[in-house]
C-alpha cells in the first residue's frame, strides 16, 4: 500500500505516524525500565551487644531508646556505623554489663540483650567482658586505692597484692566469653558476628601520677591484664566463628594519660564528654572507624 502512494503522500503518512511510533517507543522504555530496575535493598539489621565501652558511657546526648541508666549515647560506635552505612539498628548496650546480662535483665524495665536478637538479624556486634567478675573495676579501683599514696613511684604494690588473681579471672571467664557467642549464633544464625576489643587506656611505659594515680610498674601490670582480656576475646572469637575487632593496637598512644587534644581516653577526673577511663566522643569515633573497617572487610 505505501508502495503504490506517491512520494508526498508516503512522507504524509510518515509525519503522521512518527508521534505514535515515538510514543510507542517511549512507553516500552519506561515498561523495560521498571522491569529492570531492581528493587530497594532492605537496610541490614544490626544488633550491638555490649557494655559502657560499646554504650559510649557518659557522653551527651543519650539514646531516647533505652533506659538512661544505661547511659548509652547516640555518638557511640554503634550509632555511628549504622548512620553512615544506613542499617537498621537495636542497640541495647548498657553500661555496666556483664555477660550475664545477655540472658537476664540488668535493670528494671531493661530487657535482657539477647532479646534484640532474631533470624532477620545480619550483624552483630559484641563488646562484653570487661565487667565479668568486676574485672575492669576491680583492678582499676583496687589498684588505685593502693598506689594513691605512691606519689615516690615506689614499686608495683599492686601487683604485690594481686598477683595473678586477675588474670586467673579472664581466664576463667573464656568459657563464658564462648556461651555468648553460642548464645548469638542459636538466636541469628545468618548473622556476620564481631567482638571488639577493649582499647589501650595507658601508656606503654612510665606513668602520669596524679593523672592517673598509679607506679610506672602498677601501671604496666594492669596493662598486661587487659592485653590479657584481649587476647582470650580474641581466641574466643575464633573459636566461634566470630571476628575480632583489634581496638588496642591502633589506640595505643591515645591513653587517658596524654594531653586533652590527643587521648581517646578519660583519665580519672573527666573532661571534654563521657565517664573516667572510658572513651571520650573521639574515642567512639574511632573505634567506629576500626569497627567499620572490619565489617567492610567482610563486605558489609
Amino acid at each position: 500500500m505505501l508502495l503504490r502512494m506517491g512520494r508526498e503522500g508516503r512522507r504524509g503518512l510518515v509525519r503522521m505516524l512518527a508521534p505514535l511510533m515515538a510514543a510507542a517507543a517511549l512507553a516500552a522504555t519506561v515498561v523495560v525500565a521498571g522491569l529492570a530496575a531492581p528493587a530497594s535493598a532492605a537496610p541490614l539489621n544490626y544488633v550491638a551487644l555490649g557494655d559502657s565501652y560499646t554504650a559510649g558511657a557518659g557522653i551527651l546526648p543519650l539514646s531516647s531508646t533505652i533506659s538512661p541508666l544505661c547511659l548509652q549515647t547516640t555518638l557511640n560506635y554503634p550509632h555511628l556505623i549504622a548512620h553512615a552505612d544506613g542499617f537498621d539498628l537495636q542497640d541495647v548496650s548498657c553500661s555496666g554489663a556483664t555477660s550475664g546480662d545477655m540472658t537476664s535483665s540488668q535493670y528494671p524495665g531493661v530487657a535482657p540483650q539477647f532479646d534484640a536478637l532474631s533470624g532477620s538479624t545480619s550483624v552483630v556486634t559484641v563488646g562484653i567482658g570487661g565487667n565479668d567478675n568486676d574485672l575492669f573495676v576491680g583492678a582499676l579501683v583496687d589498684c588505685g586505692v593502693t598506689d594513691i599514696l605512691d606519689f615516690l613511684n615506689i614499686g608495683s604494690p599492686c601487683k604485690d597484692i594481686y598477683g595473678n588473681t586477675f588474670a586467673n579471672d579472664v581466664s576463667g571467664d573464656a568459657s563464658t566469653i564462648g556461651g555468648v557467642l553460642q548464645g548469638v549464633h542459636a538466636r541469628s544464625p545468618q548473622a556476620q558476628v564481631f567482638v571488639v576489643g577493649y582499647p589501650d587506656l595507658l601508656p606503654q611505659s612510665g606513668h602520669c601520677y596524679p593523672t592517673m594515680p598509679l607506679t610506672t610498674g602498677d601501671t604496666a601490670y594492669l596493662n598486661g591484664i587487659e592485653e590479657d582480656l584481649n587476647s582470650m576475646l580474641q581466641s574466643e572469637a575464633s573459636a566461634f566463628g566470630a571476628t575480632f575487632v583489634n581496638t588496642f593496637t591502633p589506640s595505643i598512644g591515645h591513653d587517658a594519660c596524654k594531653s586533652s587534644s590527643v587521648r581517646w581516653i578519660n583519665p580519672i577526673i573527666a573532661s571534654g564528654g563521657g565517664i573516667s577511663v572510658h572513651p571520650n566522643p573521639t574515642g567512639e569515633s574511632e573505634l567506629a572507624t576500626f569497627v567499620q573497617s572490619a565489617l567492610s572487610s567482610k563486605g558489609l
